[in-house]
């Protein structure tokens, strides 16, 4: 299961570089309507500027993560057929990866809460929703896209919000609630972030240089453009390698072990080391 909840572009169509629209910004050089390849998509479904994407103003493309689900649309979903072979399944192919998408995102949610080692019946819970969301996962193109995606992604949420709580409350009582909370560009170096519930919170651009987000829950987290340089993530909940590609950090930027520093974070300065709050 863990490895099929990372992206293995080469097992895939290039199913993110076509089906999602995206608008120029600051994250896309240019337009791209739903459905239709991107200019920079090769005939064998590669990225031609892979290596320089931030360079050429695709910043978008190097923070998106399916979860493995691109592959899984690719090769179990479809059997291999791909949009350009078999253009008849174009539309369709396109419309279930967004729901695959959603749905390895959720397995891959799950998967943290268990190594979160919950007590046994929220264990329990958490594995049979995991068995449950794969089995649907496995589902045909025609039952994945008659599957209620927001309802099912609102049920299991109540677990994974129960696991987060318990593991933020471990040892000790919860930190500050700014769940939901709008922090765009704020300054948290003093902030005690400790063990504080930041489900949903909007951190883009915000300066957490130095800060302490030990078992600080960070599920769904916009974290684009935050400064993390210096700050201790190596505990913090529910963090993925999407967000940690879009913030900024350095050497002393400490992450979990499973995710890795991205190459651009090598280009910005180091912060000044300072005395944490315990």
């Amino acid at each position: 299961m863990e490895g099929g909840l990372r992206a293995d572009c080469a097992r895939c169509f290039g199913l993110c570089c076509v089906a999602p629209a995206f608008a120029a910004s600051a994250d896309f050089a240019h337009d791209k309507p739903a459905g239709q390849p991107c200019r920079n998509l090769r005939t064998d479904f590669g990225c031609g500027i892979h290596p320089e994407l931030r360079e050429r103003g695709f910043a978008g493309c190097t923070v998106f993560d399916c979860f493995g689900a691109g592959q899984r649309v690719a090769q179990q979903t479809f059997g291999g057929r791909d949009w350009r072979n078999a253009p008849e399944h174009a539309n369709q192919m396109f419309d279930v990866f967004a729901v695959m998408r959603s749905l390895h995102e959720l397995l891959w949610y799950l998967t943290e809460a268990l190594r979160l080692r919950p007590p046994a019946d929220l264990a329990a819970q958490l594995s049979a929703a995991l068995a449950e969301t794969d089995a649907v996962a496995a589902g045909s193109p025609q039952d994945l896209l008659a599957l209620d995606v927001d309802g099912h992604r609102a049920k299991l949420n109540l677990l994974l919000s129960r696991t987060a709580e318990l593991a933020r409350t471990r040892g000790g009582a919860a930190g500050a609630d700014h769940r939901g909370a709008v922090l765009v560009g704020r300054d948290l170096r003093r902030v005690d972030l400790r063990q504080a519930n930041l489900r949903g919170a909007t951190l883009i651009g915000a300066d957490l240089r130095g800060a302490d987000l030990t078992r600080a829950d960070l599920t769904g987290a916009d974290l684009r453009g935050a400064d993390l340089r210096g700050a201790d993530l190596s505990d913090a909940l529910f963090l993925h390698q999407a967000q940690v590609d879009a913030a900024r950090g350095d050497r002393q930027t400490r992450l979990p072990v499973r995710l890795g520093r991205p190459a651009h974070w090598s280009a910005l300065p180091l912060t000044p080391r300072r005395t944490r709050r315990r």
